[in-house]
């Protein structure tokens, strides 16, 4: 049973791999700033903490498919969105997103010897879904479904972490067109939908797979992943949204109710709340914008070079352009030296060799600090 990890094929954690450059960043006179990963920092709103404490009273279990309450918010807030009206037998919250990633190929059905396709650049929990539920993921390029084998499931992830790519909607429909031709689910993790920068998705939003124009208001074969983690400050509260084709949220749903795959009562009513009102989700938009501006001009400050394409979510994705080979780690290590921990781009695939992913997810003071010391070493330079 100790081996069970590697029975299942699952890789090392990959931030143990970091705790050595975390030491040395932390060994700076002024402090570590801590930018590998992407928890939150900032209070969760006081009405949502309100709303979880309105439902404290809550002594039965609550139902695996959710509230009225919670699934009309959903829906509502899929609306604004421009998503496909799906009823809210297509409308399910989850335990945080990470778990429905991980689960959701098993739940759906794919089994040993099925392929999931996964983003060539992407959070490694892709792969680890696929590989618990003993099929082989294979990375492909998301703009390219023409080069795609077959498969039974596909993921994208648009706004991309840790790239911050965001895939049009031509992008979009193409991938659908591919999926419903070789008869596969897809799945569009859209965590990061609410932290746009670039245009047109500043102005229009970031478009999502259901949207009514992509999917040409057919949800069959689609699933949308979204979380409350990023835009109202829940990742404590483990709080997101399964939506989609119902033919498939249904099966999913079952088995979630033999293995007890529930959220918590007062949980969906403080998700209701959030999801209802756009408002604290802009002012978090705006507090990210102001720490990502300060990180922008200190990265170019100290020579390095955030991907042009990084137009949304909560990271900058960052190379060294003077390097003569790419090397994640060595900018890891150079970055640590300043006080400032990133993740190396290795931990998201082989085709992000030579960047490194820094997070926009610290406080005032330590983006503070983490920009003056990129400018500081430039000018020392």
């Amino acid at each position: 049973m100790a081996d069970l990890p590697r029975t299942l094929g699952l890789p090392d954690f990959p931030w143990d791999l970091l705790v050595p450059a975390k030491e040395l960043a932390a060994s700076h006179p002024g402090g570590i700033c801590d930018l590998s990963v992407g928890t939150p920092v900032d209070p969760t709103p006081a009405f949502v903490r309100a709303a979880l404490d309105e439902a404290s009273d809550a002594p039965g279990y609550p139902t695996v498919i959710g509230t009225e309450e919670v699934r009309h918010a959903i829906l509502e807030w899929a609306a604004r969105r421009g998503m496909v009206d799906v009823g809210t037998d297509g409308a399910i919250p989850t335990i945080g997103s990470k778990e429905a990633v991980a689960w959701l190929p098993t739940l759906l059905g794919v089994r040993p010897g099925d392929t999931v396709l996964v983003p060539e650049v992407a959070y490694p929990t892709y792969d680890v879904g696929a590989r618990l539920a003993g099929a082989t993921p294979v990375p492909v390029d998301p703009t390219r479904p023409d080069s795609w084998p077959d498969a039974a499931l596909v993921w994208l992830n648009s706004p991309g972490n840790p790239d911050g790519h965001v895939l049009t909607r031509d992008q979009l429909r193409s991938a659908l067109r591919w999926a419903r031709s070789h008869g596969a689910v897809l799945a569009s993790d859209e965590c990061y939908a609410a932290l746009p920068w670039g245009a047109p998705f500043v102005d229009e939003g970031v478009p999502s797979l259901l949207d009514r124009e992509v999917c040409e208001g057919d949800p069959r074969g689609v699933l949308v992943l979204y979380s409350l983690s990023k835009q109202s400050n829940m990742a404590g509260y483990r709080a997101a949204v399964l939506v989609g084709d119902p033919d498939l949220v249904r099966p999913v749903v079952e088995v979630r109710k033999h293995s007890g795959m529930m959220v918590p009562a007062p949980v969906q009513h403080a998700m209701a709340v959030a999801l209802l009102d756009p408002e604290h989700a802009d002012a978090q938009r705006r507090t990210y914008a102001r720490r990502r501006e300060l990180l922008l001009a200190a990265v170019d400050a100290a020579g390095l070079e955030n991907d042009p394409d990084s137009v949304a979510g909560l990271y900058l994705w960052v190379r060294d352009p003077s390097a003569t080979s790419p090397d994640s780690w060595a900018l890891v290590d150079r970055l640590a030296r300043l006080g400032i921990l990133v993740a190396p781009g290795d931990f998201y695939g082989e085709a992000g060799r030579g960047r490194v992913r820094i997070a926009l997810t610290a406080t005032d003071e330590r983006i503070a600090a983490a920009a003056a010391r990129l400018s500081a070493a430039a000018q020392e330079s």
